[in-house]
C-alpha cells in the first residue's frame, strides 16, 4: 500500500472557523455595525490543531 497524505486536522474548539466577528451593538457614521475580531485561543487563528504527542518511554 501506498502511504496515504496527511491532512491537516480541524480544531476541535472552533470547528474550523478560527476567526469571528462579534457586533459590539454601535454603529459607525457612516451606518456600518462595528465588530471586533476573536480567534480561537486553542489554534491561534488557523483552523487546524496539531496530532497529539507521542509518549516515550525512557529508562527501564
Amino acid at each position: 500500500m501506498m502511504p496515504q497524505p496527511q491532512t491537516a486536522r480541524v480544531c476541535s474548539h472552533c470547528d474550523g472557523f478560527p476567526v469571528v466577528h462579534v457586533t459590539t451593538g454601535s454603529v459607525t457614521p457612516n451606518g456600518q455595525r462595528r465588530t471586533l475580531a476573536a480567534t480561537c485561543p486553542v489554534c491561534k487563528g488557523t483552523g487546524h490543531r496539531t496530532a497529539p504527542a507521542a509518549l516515550l518511554r525512557a529508562g527501564k
